[in-house]
């Protein structure tokens, strides 16, 4: 499927910062492991800076599902699970919830339709063209990519920002979220949508915490901070010498503070059948996370965790 391109002004106009709040949907295979549960929550303890219209569950298929329609499914209910927790945060609207796609996009110009893919095009569409919707992506990009290939000016609307991929300079890009649906990562990689990219291993890798740390931080901050604090335990079973990293943390810390994350905007890697990346200067631009701030961003989400707690 041919995109046409967009302005190569209006792109780099899009891919800086943004200076103030910003509305978002996250888009998200919540149970796929344990760092989704700490994103979705860092995003709506953050009202200061971002501003959560919607969270559509992303597919997955790992251990812990039969397939992308049940890692989904399963994704739908754990977001259900963390809002039971978060009684302080206001998630009424109708409809706050989307089930994503239950496939990986079959072929270009094939999209899988779901209520995620029909509210993400309606939402983008309505955004007026200087105040752009912010799509968080901390999972596989079906969703994504299907809604870009129903309505491709959406491009015009959004800024699509995915934890995806390794670092450029890494052997290979075969992370987790890219390489479950290959096909709708090359149609986002290729499409021309403004994109910031925040690569796993060599950037977001290091963004690492303990046991002892979500203790003493986590632990006791009301029922979700119980419940972030079981599930990071249970997830390893020798924690001894151990540390995890909580991947999806840094596009929200980036959205939070820019400050805490260098960005270097670059040409769009092309994806090649050997899930490797291969490079085009005259490719159009995307903004990569060359590095992210690991103490800065957890001081926040701990320092949050804390307040919500004493609110309640």
């Amino acid at each position: 499927m041919r995109f046409p391109p967009l302005d190569l002004q209006f792109l780099l106009e899009r891919l800086r910062p943004p200076s103030g709040p910003v509305r978002i949907v996250l888009d998200t295979d919540t149970y796929n492991e344990i760092d989704d549960q700490f994103a979705v929550v860092y995003a709506l303890l953050s009202p200061e800076r971002v501003m959560v219209e919607a969270l559509h569950a992303a597919p997955f298929h790992n251990s812990r599902s039969t397939g992308p329609g049940d890692g989904m499914e399963k994704s739908f209910e754990e977001i259900h699970r963390l809002l039971e927790r978060l009684p302080a945060v206001d998630t009424t609207s109708e409809g706050f919830v989307k089930r994503g796609s239950t496939k990986w996009v079959p072929g270009e110009g094939t999209p899988v339709e779901s209520e995620a893919t029909a509210d993400l095009i309606e939402r983008a569409l309505a955004s007026p063209p200087d105040d752009p919707l912010y799509v968080v992506a901390i999972g596989a990009i079906t969703n994504v990519a299907s809604a870009l290939m129903l309505e491709p000016e959406i491009r015009r609307r959004i800024v699509l920002v995915w934890l995806g991929g390794h670092a450029r300079h890494w052997p290979d890009t075969r992370e987790f979220n890219l390489r479950q649906d290959p096909v709708a990562s090359r149609i986002v990689l290729d499409c021309g949508v403004p994109l910031v990219r925040f690569p796993c291993m060599g950037v977001v890798s290091h963004l690492h915490t303990t046991q002892p740390e979500m203790a003493e931080h986590v632990q006791g901050k009301g029922a979700i901070g119980d419940y972030l604090f079981r599930i990071y335990s249970d997830y390893h079973a020798d924690q001894f010498a151990y540390s995890k990293q909580i991947w999806d943390l840094a596009p929200l810390g980036w959205l939070v503070n820019p400050e805490w994350a260098q960005m270097e905007v670059v040409s769009a890697p092309r994806l090649t059948e050997s899930v490797t990346w291969a490079f085009d200067e005259s490719r159009h631009r995307v903004s990569c996370a060359r590095r992210v701030d690991r103490d800065g961003i957890f001081r926040d989400l701990f320092l949050k965790l804390d307040k919500a707690a004493s609110r309640r």
